[in-house]
């Protein structure tokens, strides 16, 4: 059996299956964690939910932000983006079916056999695995509930920033969201800074991407996300992989084989040049990609 970890997919269908068909996926044997993101930008939104939901228990998937909002989209609480490509997905006669399957998914996997733990965005430095798992399991029992739609209504906002086991309510549930699904920057004690979105270089002090913060999470377990493609898959510490290199932006979909630390990756159609597979990077970065 191997496991292929494969960053945000965004709608970007063909390039998902071309990048499948260049390691032989089996789903009857092999398994296939993806970093959330789905959805959107790409022409293939629909199509890639169709493709996840059928390989079943094969897949381990997280929900990323892009996921969450296809969900209140289709709840009527936000605005449908032409940019977002998700027309098709809505007006799909399956549209209910995939809608329901989505909100049931989880927004944290975490393996002890590998020692491996995925978010969309990551885990905050201020979270044991406990607490992430807590947290994690919180949100997904309001968005497997009938009172989901009051929970996407409420998720918009930067507020609470910072962690503490006091929080309750629809407070405590954004403040996971935003961790799980939006997350980049963090001041030194691991409070959430929601604004910057410049690469680490550009970004002003005292801010650090949540990853240079030591964390008890980080300090037992690999960590996998998507989310952040301006990283171009670089600069993370060892055991720490962003997965996210911009397919729908003209980039890569990178794939990771876990077993042998293995990355292969796939070109956007909006690219000319045939599939490369490349050599793990040393210290757990890929290869370049397009800007987020």
């Amino acid at each position: 059996m191997s496991t292929y970890l494969i960053g945000d997919i965004h709608g970007c269908f063909d390039e998902l299956k071309a990048l499948l068909t260049q390691v032989d996926f089996n789903e009857q044997k092999d398994q296939l964690w993806l970093t959330g993101d789905l959805v959107a930008r790409g022409p293939g939104s629909l199509e890639v939910l169709r493709l996840v939901r059928s390989l079943g228990d094969s897949v381990r998937m997280v929900l990323g932000n892009h996921d969450l909002h296809l969900l209140a989209v289709f709840a009527g609480i936000s605005r449908n983006k032409p940019k977002d490509r998700i027309t098709p997905l809505l007006e799909a006669p399956d549209a209910d079916e995939l809608i329901n399957w989505l909100r049931r998914q989880p927004v944290l996997q975490v393996d002890e056999q590998k020692k491996l733990v995925m978010a969309h965005a990551g885990i905050s430095p201020q979270w044991d695995l406990d607490t992430a798992r807590q947290c994690a399991r919180e949100v997904e029992a309001v968005l497997g509930s009938d009172s989901y739609p009051l929970f996407l209504d409420a998720m918009y906002g930067d507020m609470p920033n910072n962690w503490s086991p006091e929080l309750t309510g629809l407070a405590r549930l954004r403040f996971s969201t935003n961790v799980f699904t939006r997350m980049r920057y963090c001041f030194p004690n691991g409070q959430l800074d929601m604004f910057c979105k410049d690469t680490p270089d550009k970004a002003p002090a005292p801010l650090k991407p949540w990853f240079s913060l030591p964390g008890p999470v980080a300090e037992d377990y690999s960590i996998v996300f998507g989310h952040w493609a301006s990283l171009e898959g670089k600069g993370t510490p060892a055991h720490i992989y962003g997965l996210d290199t911009g397919c729908c932006w003209g980039g890569d979909l990178t794939l990771l084989h876990w077993e042998e630390q293995r990355y292969v990756t796939q070109p956007s159609n909006r690219q000319d040049e045939s599939a490369v597979e490349t050599a793990p990077p040393l210290e757990g970065t890929i290869s370049p990609a397009s800007d987020d």
